[in-house]
């Protein structure tokens, strides 16, 4: 899939003490995802529904350490 017109929005967490770096891209029917330090690394891609239920256990807590 060719992402190079995607639109990056780095997460706001992002800037959190623990490195992480991640940006999603809207692609109408799916959501990219990638680590904003290594762009040339590749992105996941996945449906917006995937998208959405990851996003509903992150704010569940499901993945909280």
């Amino acid at each position: 899939m060719d992402l190079s017109q995607a639109r990056w929005v780095k997460a706001t967490a992002s800037a959190s003490s623990n490195g992480g770096c991640v940006e999603v891209a809207d692609l109408d029917t799916a959501a990219a995802l990638r680590d904003s330090r290594t762009p040339e690394a590749g992105a996941h891609v996945v449906s917006r529904s995937v998208f959405a239920a990851f996003l509903d256990d992150v704010r569940a807590g499901r993945y909280d350490r």
